[in-house]
């Protein structure tokens, strides 16, 4: 008898149980095949009202849960900070991208590798013909030798490269064809000038080798203090010939500058366009512009 006297309350749930399903059907929360299951229960609701309400109980917490965490996504109060967010250089690639880059092809890139090539011969060609070569052997008291253009030429280069390896696997691309722009060109200029081509082929054996062994240097020198970058620059810009401090300072302030101006300038357009501009090698007041002045300290260290 007390299950008779229950049975209307429990209808009038199951009628609830039906609306609150009718009602899911008309939210974007559920998933197509929670709505199809929705439908076909609807339409065999009187055959079995208790599991009916089971089943419609079940749908709606998951309905609840869906958007309780819809809500927490949308309506999160936490940011990423520019230490959490991907950096260029660590952009994610699909596995065929990177099967077929590890067998040395070249996977898909985020501009035309046609124009890639054409703005990496023109930055190439603005560290060849944007920079004042006489002031550097002057100033610097270099000889006036197809090696010393290089050795300039290099330093430029590797500034090229330290700012385009920001720009992910597109501005890495860029940055072996700006090499290989240099090899053809420093082969070409060997051979105007009637370089014998067992001595040429002899020089550029140990152009490569003292190039890369550069790049290591410079790339540690940049990134500790000025002592590392002078001792670099002495081994390899100068080859261990330089005698006046005075030179190492003014390079040493010629590369932090540089690099400072060349991080500032946009990676799109150093991708797409390849124009790069040089700061002068002496200017008037550069150390300001490249770090706050030190502290100044009293007689007893404080």
């Amino acid at each position: 008898m007390a299950a008779l006297a229950r049975a209307p309350s429990c209808q009038a749930a199951v009628t609830q149980w039906i609306a609150g399903c009718r009602g899911l059907l008309q939210t974007a929360a559920v998933p197509g095949c929670c709505r199809q299951m929705l439908c076909s229960v609807l339409q065999r609701h009187k055959a079995g009202p208790f599991q009916l309400s089971k089943f419609c109980g079940g749908l709606i917490q998951a309905n609840g849960a869906i958007t309780q965490q819809n809500r927490s996504f949308y309506n999160t109060n936490k940011h990423l900070s520019a230490k959490d967010s991907l950096l260029p250089s660590e952009e994610k690639v699909g596995a065929f991208t990177r099967i077929i880059e590890a067998m040395g092809f070249t996977g898909p890139l985020k501009y035309n590798r046609w124009k890639l090539k054409v703005a990496a011969l023109r930055m190439y060609t603005c560290c060849v013909e944007k920079t004042d070569y006489e002031e550097f052997f002057n100033r610097c008291q270099m000889p006036d030798t197809l090696n010393s253009w290089f050795l300039v030429a290099q330093l430029h280069v590797w500034m090229c490269l330290v700012r385009l390896k920001q720009e992910g696997r597109t501005g890495k691309y860029m940055c072996r064809y700006i090499v290989h722009c240099m090899w053809e060109d420093v082969e070409q200029r060997g051979k105007v000038m009637g370089i014998n081509s067992t001595v040429l082929k002899e020089d550029l054996k140990r152009m490569v080798e003292n190039f890369y062994a550069a790049l290591f240097g410079y790339d540690e020198g940049i990134l500790c203090d000025d002592r590392v970058l002078a001792s670099a620059l002495w081994r390899n810009l100068f080859n261990r010939n330089c005698d006046d401090p005075r030179h190492l300072e003014l390079l040493v302030e010629y590369v932090r500058k540089q690099v400072q101006h060349l991080d500032a300038l946009s990676g799109e357009d150093l991708l797409l366009t390849g124009e790069v501009s040089w700061r002068p090698l002496v200017e008037s007041n550069a150390r300001s512009i490249l770090k706050p002045l030190s502290p100044v300290y009293n007689d007893e260290g404080l």
